[in-house]
């Protein structure tokens, strides 16, 4: 335990885990672990845990958010992908802070393939996620654990920006859609490179999301994701060019855009995550349930 009675790691403590570890960090997982203290003190405080919160951290590393964690709330579970880092944890745990060990439960496991978890259900998750899957990570445990009501992540800056976004803005895009449809994103911070070993190129935000209930529709949230990945997928194009293929013909989709109240001229930077649920639900099986009528076209 340090000298103030946290447990929480410095420079040093780090290094000479991983040395222990022989670990050499690699861009392929993005290792890049916390080396301030104060750091992890301003991530916990903007999660906003509450004492009897469960918590949910996606690659812990070497422990520095997890030590701040587990004082915070009533029990961590930590996804962690690499079998050396999942296996020294707990150890590192219990020398840091062994009044708290028994918070501590550690999956060794690919968080994009978790879809059960052991002990009680998380409330919230709070992580430090690895920058080439961040936006993967956080949408699957999202739909994966409804019982995950606030979120605070550690994303690249840019990937922050993205998910943050509101509609009409130059970064709003399927990131920024998506994680709508679980609650409303807002940038909580930003930390620089240098908390960091290695340094990262660049610079980190903090996105926080309280869930609230997705949109009011009959469409499910797999068929409203397929129509957001259409309007995006050609990003310059009118809606009713870029759901052409979705809908079967620019003629069906602007058939369904009419229908939804929405003109097929707009671009899917401009729309909200209702307006998408709202030109979902004009298709079932395949076929344009609405707004069948022939209508003036529109060029795309």
């Amino acid at each position: 335990m340090t000298e103030d009675g946290d447990g929480l790691l410095g420079a040093t403590d780090v290094r000479r885990l991983a040395a222990a570890l022989d670990l050499r960090p690699t861009k392929a997982r993005g290792q890049n672990f916390v080396i301030d203290a104060n750091t992890i003190r301003r991530i916990v405080a903007a999660a906003g845990l509450l004492r009897d919160d469960v918590v949910l951290e996606v690659g812990p590393g070497l422990g520095s958010l997890t030590l701040g964690l587990l004082p915070a709330s009533a029990h961590v579970t930590a996804v962690e992908i690499d079998p050396a880092l999942a296996r020294a944890l707990p150890a590192t745990v219990r020398d840091r802070r062994p009044d708290l060990a028994d918070r501590l439960t550690v999956l060794a496991a690919d968080a994009l393939r978790v879809v059960q978890l052991p002990g009680p259900e998380p409330t919230a998750l709070v992580a430090n996620l690895p920058y080439n899957v961040a936006v993967p990570v956080l949408l699957h445990l999202l739909a994966t654990f409804p019982s995950i009501e606030r979120v605070l992540v550690m994303v690249q800056a840019e990937v922050a920006d993205r998910l943050a976004a509101p509609p009409g803005s130059r970064t709003y895009g399927v990131p920024s859609v998506k994680a709508r449809w679980y609650g409303e994103p807002r940038r909580a911070g930003v930390v620089g490179r240098t908390v960091f070993w290695p340094a990262p190129n660049v610079d980190s935000g903090l996105v926080a999301l309280r869930r609230t209930a997705p949109p009011l529709t009959s469409a499910t949230r797999e068929a409203v994701f397929a129509v957001v990945d259409a309007a995006f997928g050609q990003r310059r194009k009118t809606l009713r060019a870029a759901l052409a293929g979705w809908a079967g013909s620019p003629v069906a989709a602007e058939h369904a855009l009419r229908a939804a109240g929405i003109d097929p001229r707009t671009r899917g930077e401009q729309l909200s995550i209702a307006d998408f649920a709202r030109i979902a639900e004009q298709r079932q099986d395949g076929k344009t349930v609405r707004g069948a009528a022939v209508l003036p076209t529109v060029a795309p």
